[in-house]
């Protein structure tokens, strides 16, 4: 059976979201069209909302409904140190912490060449501009994979003649896991981050 040519454009719409395939799409655009109408008003509106009132940070990168953003423009947040994240939505998982006060940059990604994502294509001048301007450390917090372990070091590399502090978030076995079930490069890197008790 063929669908109406709205519905399809929705599923369609729909699969270009991340995470959403053919199937997810389809049960999507099905609950949408039996949601009542009110709900699905109010979802566009806040769709409208995000695009009209949400925008990045000038001097971060990070999500913001004002300019700048909260961290960039507190009094209390230490600027001297940067913490340097891949995308917005890690600076929750920091700030989730309560430990960390200084501020943030968003790179924006991850270096990656097989998906053709080179230094340009991320927000590293504007990290190298800031941390000329005085910062006494740079955290370097990308994600424990092969594109943020490959960032990581890049920037290692263009920071430290620039004479800041340059560290890099400890990694290893989670708090709350068995040792038999972590992978060879998880141990080594426990081990290499290991510190004295």
């Amino acid at each position: 059976m063929s669908f109406p040519e709205p519905l399809l454009r929705l599923i369609d719409q729909l699969r270009r979201l991340p995470g959403i395939g053919p199937k997810g799409a389809q049960r999507l655009a099905f609950h949408l069209l039996k949601t009542p109408r009110e709900e699905t008003d109010r979802l566009c509106e806040a769709l409208r909302d995000v695009k009209d009132q949400v925008t990045y940070c000038s001097i971060c990168g990070n999500t913001t409904d004002v300019d700048p953003c909260v961290f960039c423009s507190s009094p209390t947040r230490d600027q001297r140190i940067i913490c340097v994240v891949e995308e917005p939505q890690n600076v929750t998982a920091v700030e989730n912490t309560r430990e960390f006060k200084g501020a943030y940059h968003i790179l924006m990604g991850a270096l990656s060449p097989l998906q053709g994502v080179g230094p340009d294509d991320l927000k590293i001048k504007e990290l190298l501009a800031r941390v000329r301007k005085g910062v006494d450390e740079v955290i370097l917090a990308t994600n424990p994979n092969v594109e943020g372990e490959a960032t990581a070091l890049y920037l290692a590399r263009l920071l430290k003649p620039l004479g800041v502090k340059v560290t890099r978030i400890a990694m290893g076995v989670p708090v709350g896991s068995d040792l038999e079930y972590a992978d060879e490069i998880t141990l080594k890197k426990a081990m290499e981050g290991r510190r004295e008790v």
